[in-house]
């Protein structure tokens, strides 16, 4: 059986093979390419005997395409279409025309941080697609791992696996019910020797405040709670309801704001959050993906200086 060797072309010869079609004719086709007429017939002739046919007929009025030819110069067209095309929408993608950016972030930083910088970019990009997952830690590193978005916005945890970067650093809160001992305290604060003898409710395993607290490896003066819930309004209702006190993050603070509860600085410092925004390793990053990147490290920025979301 005869196999066919691969024919390699170069830009130029199909740039040649196109202006003897579109000129039909020898002298102006070569100059079209910058080439001496008898060059430009020898690639012509190259081109026929790769292909193994004639590709035109030649006379001394006129150059007409064989069916072969006819053929091949369909078939350069189609090619020349979708090239266009396809660099029209990298265009439209480099000119954040087109496009799509997909971000999972823990509830607290998606409520927080995520619906101004949403409604931002819709007004700065509104034809490139904007995706948000709001999960816990797992989940986001999760959605991660498995190329389903481009970031997540995350806190602490292992992520060896990710290149990330570091936002900020927040501190942690105690919140008590209004009428505890420990809400008198008010801006005094509290440390871990305050909580002898107090029940600690905790976010699941599967959260990065409850992961954290582990990884400091205590010997807890306090009792642990046998209820364990994964939403921060859950925690904030059994709080309210005097079942016990709980411990977090200052961007969850907007959880506890109604009354019957007392939130008061926790002054540990071995217990802070790194919020972290994490990225596959090595991975590069489309436009759309740096110009979202570029705009959450201004609203973390903003989120320093004290400044109100732009």
């Amino acid at each position: 059986m005869n196999s066919l060797n691969p024919i390699r072309w170069s830009s130029s010869d199909l740039e040649a093979f196109a202006a003897l079609v579109q000129t039909r004719h020898f002298t102006r086709a070569a100059e079209r390419c910058h080439l001496s007429q008898s060059a430009f017939s020898q690639k012509i002739r190259r081109l026929e005997t790769a292909v193994g046919a004639r590709l035109f007929e030649r006379s001394t009025r006129q150059v007409s395409l064989t069916p072969e030819g006819e053929l091949l110069a369909q078939e350069v067209l189609r090619l020349e279409q979708e090239l266009q095309q396809a660099l029209g929408r990298l265009q439209a993608l480099a000119g954040l025309q087109a496009g799509r950016v997909a971000v999972a972030a823990l509830p607290s930083l998606a409520a927080v941080w995520l619906p101004e910088l949403v409604a931002q970019w819709r007004q700065q990009h509104p034809q490139v697609q904007l995706t948000v997952h709001d999960t816990l830690a797992q989940g986001a590193t999760n959605l991660l791992r498995e190329g389903r978005v481009d970031f997540a916005l995350t806190a602490g945890g292992d992520l060896r696996e990710f290149d990330t970067e570091l936002l900020l650093t927040e501190p942690y809160w105690l919140v008590c019910p209004a009428r505890h001992r420990l809400a008198a305290r008010g801006a005094a604060g509290a440390r871990w020797d305050d909580l002898a003898g107090e029940e600690l409710i905790h976010l699941a395993r599967s959260s990065s405040v409850r992961q954290q607290i582990e990884r400091l490896n205590l010997r807890p003066s306090w009792r642990t709670s046998a209820l364990e819930v994964e939403h921060l309004a859950t925690l904030a209702g059994l709080v309210r309801a005097g079942l016990g006190l709980t411990l977090v993050p200052a961007l969850t603070l907007f959880h506890f704001a109604g009354p019957g509860l007392a939130v008061l600085p926790f002054l540990e410092p071995a217990l802070s959050r790194p919020v972290v925004l994490a990225r596959r390793k090595g991975q590069a990053l489309s436009v759309a993906a740096q110009a979202w990147r570029e705009l959450l490290h201004q609203r973390v920025a903003a989120e320093r200086m004290g400044l109100p979301p732009k």
